[in-house]
């Protein structure tokens, strides 16, 4: 009789299983597809660029439109994605829950400092916006809700970056180039590491002359960024409000939602940092 150390070492690995399923496949095709084209698609534009036939396109971009994923223009020519996947993703208990805390919050923020501010999240190559609050002034600038901006183009971006583990930093990174099929800037390391020691990103729009981002990281209960609060910051002619203003206000409002969302208090945080490091040293002594 062989031990079952003998079996063990016999075993063949397991192997992973795949079972196609050519519907599924299709549907997410094409809705990915649509989710990189704003501008929309006609059906034998999705059927070269899926190499599909017309005809199986055809029927799949009915099914999406009777479920509400696509919608036709105005002219019947063109599908285009709807907000229902958004919805979907807002639907999602962790997303909803960090929206619903951080939007009392943000009203405080935006009344607070006569500015408007948004929280984002990263996915993949990009930053999504999932919440945004006017300011309560007649003039102004936001950001829509629901928007994506390049991860590279956006403080909120930069400042989740900063404050993530550095596996979950690459990750991120490696799928924006995935994306893009664009490098990674040359600078960016050091430039994390200022905003790290920092605690924030503060720096003139990619895209707007004029805006000053200011964004602060949400934090997990690991303490782990899973979201960014930014101000794009206006002057307005006998402005009231500083950027040393924003800066505080923003960092009170940022710290209030991470802590809703589980994250230890900041000299909680930092007392544990200092002692993990003296048991690091500790040990190393010995």
């Amino acid at each position: 009789m062989r031990s079952a150390t003998s079996r063990a070492l016999t075993t063949k690995p397991e192997v992973k299983r795949y079972y196609p399923t050519p519907a599924l496949e299709k549907g997410l095709d094409i809705l990915e597809l649509f989710a990189n084209t704003p501008e929309g698609l006609t059906v034998s534009e999705v059927a070269r660029r899926l190499n599909r036939t017309m005809s199986e396109i055809f029927r799949m971009l009915l099914c999406l439109e009777q479920r509400g994923y696509l919608a036709q223009s105005a002219n019947k020519d063109r599908y285009h994605l709807t907000l229902r996947l958004f919805r979907l993703a807002q639907e999602h208990p962790p997303t909803k829950r960090m929206v619903t805390e951080a939007l009392p919050i943000m009203h405080w923020l935006a009344h607070e400092l006569r500015q408007s501010c948004h929280l984002g999240v990263l996915d993949g190559g990009h930053v999504v916006i999932l919440a945004q609050v006017d300011s309560p002034e007649s003039t102004g600038f936001y950001v829509k809700m629901g928007s994506k901006v390049d991860l590279m183009h956006a403080a909120t971006g930069h400042v989740i970056l900063a404050h993530q583990s550095a596996d979950a930093c690459e990750r991120a990174i490696h799928e924006w180039s995935l994306e893009t099929k664009k490098k990674k800037p040359a600078d960016l390391d050091g430039h994390l590491v200022k905003i790290r020691a920092r605690g924030y990103e503060r720096r003139a729009s990619y895209e707007v002359t004029g805006i000053i981002n200011i964004s602060f990281p949400v934090l997990n209960s690991q303490g782990n960024a899973v979201a960014g609060l930014t101000v794009p910051y206006v002057k307005r002619i006998e402005d009231t409000v500083s950027i040393p203003q924003v800066i505080v206000a923003l960092h009170k409002a940022s710290q209030q939602i991470s802590e809703a969302l589980g994250a230890l208090p900041e000299a909680e945080a930092r007392a544990k940092k200092r002692g993990a490091g003296k048991t690091t040293a500790g040990k190393a002594k010995k």
